[in-house]
């Protein structure tokens, strides 16, 4: 639907290092994202939205192997806008190390919570699910080696009377 009938259900607004992120990204990714943010900014797409911290938030798959992502969040336009509502976005990066997400956090003031001891324990690794360690095998007596003396014996009663 192009043509000047056409309007967008949402306006469309970026974070300033957003903005940034968007003009660094290599010219497939910038051109990927730019199609992406046009169909959500027409209702055509919506990506799924996040857990934890960044609940109020959601996220799309820039590129087919989803190694960059687009962090954005859909919240009331200003009061001069034409929309009632735009999208913004947060974060234009790769998903590698939850870059993304991490820089996201960040730029939302987002800081991590100190986690409690049960929430920590909980968290942490099972000593049943390391993997299972060789326990050495015990060794062969001494005398049981090959080139050694074996132990004497103590005479038996029909060695005694020769």
């Amino acid at each position: 639907m192009t043509g000047p009938e056409h309007r967008p259900a949402f306006g469309l607004s970026f974070d300033p290092r957003a903005l940034t992120d968007l003009l660094q990204a290599p010219g497939d990714i910038r051109d990927l994202a730019l199609a992406q943010l046009q169909d959500v900014v027409n209702a055509q797409q919506f990506g799924p939205k996040l857990i934890g911290e960044l609940a109020d938030y959601r996220k799309l798959y820039v590129d087919h192997r989803k190694a960059w992502r687009i962090v954005y969040a859909q919240r009331p336009a200003p009061p001069d806008s034409a929309h009632r509502t735009e999208i913004h976005v947060v974060a234009v990066r790769p998903r590698d190390r939850h870059e993304v997400y991490n820089v996201a956090r960040k730029r939302l003031g987002i800081t991590r919570r100190p986690v409690s001891a049960l929430a920590h324990a909980a968290r942490s690794r099972s000593p049943q699910l390391e993997t299972r360690r060789q326990v050495p095998k015990p060794s062969p007596p001494p005398y049981a080696l090959p080139g050694l003396p074996r132990p004497a014996l103590s005479p038996t009663p029909k060695d005694r009377t020769l």
